[in-house]
């Protein structure tokens, strides 16, 4: 649930980028930080493991009229794609409003995208969450390499859940679809975080 300061009248939400080991995660996060105007981001801070590294960052938008009254603060976050770091994945989904699963496009990869993204629902379920409830989609990373799966074979594999959900092509290095999946899973999360409030203030009314 996004937490709201009522002084500041300011919401944040926590946005979590999920994957396999070297998918792209890291590379999104630190597009972003570098891309985003100075004055409008935190400062990157980086959890560093002998494999792989948790990245954070927050940044306010420059405009967002979505939630009347309020500013709206993203919390960006990475988790580690190495399975012995489980448990620092699963910290790190705690109080989560937004998910971005990025998926590797090489065929070679594909086992580790299937690994990891059940890895993501088993991490959820220790909290009593699930992905019908959280916003998320996919983004297919890498499509510039020569071996990619094609983009209907990977939403096949992966979106399966009950709701299918949006994915986004990228090439992370370069920058493409990093801004359109940011832009995405931030409407999605204020847009879930409005449907909840409106639903609690209609259930309130009637006590």
């Amino acid at each position: 649930m996004p937490f709201v300061n009522l002084a500041k009248r300011e919401i944040s939400f926590k946005i979590v980028y999920y994957g396999p080991p070297l998918c792209g995660k890291t590379t999104n996060i630190e597009f972003l930080h570098t891309a985003i105007p100075t004055e409008m981001k935190g400062d990157m801070t980086m959890l560093a493991t002998l494999q792989d590294r948790t990245l954070y960052f927050d940044f306010l938008p420059l405009k967002s009229d979505a939630i009347k009254g309020y500013t709206s603060r993203f919390q960006l976050y990475t988790v580690p794609g190495q399975a012995i770091y489980n448990q620092t994945r699963r910290l790190v989904l705690t109080g989560v409003d937004g998910i971005v699963f990025v998926a590797d496009s090489q065929w070679e990869e594909m086992e580790q995208n299937a690994l990891s993204f059940q890895n993501l629902k088993e991490n959820l379920e220790t909290y009593k969450r699930t992905l019908y409830e959280i916003p998320y989609l996919l983004q297919f990373n890498k499509r510039d390499l020569p071996n990619v799966a094609p983009t209907d074979y990977m939403d096949f594999m992966l979106n399966q859940e009950k709701e299918r959900v949006q994915y986004v092509e990228s090439i992370a290095t370069e920058g493409v679809g990093v801004f359109r999946t940011l832009n995405t899973i931030c409407k999605m999360a204020m847009a879930q975080f409005a449907k909840d409030n409106k639903m609690k203030t209609a259930q309130e009314s009637k006590q």
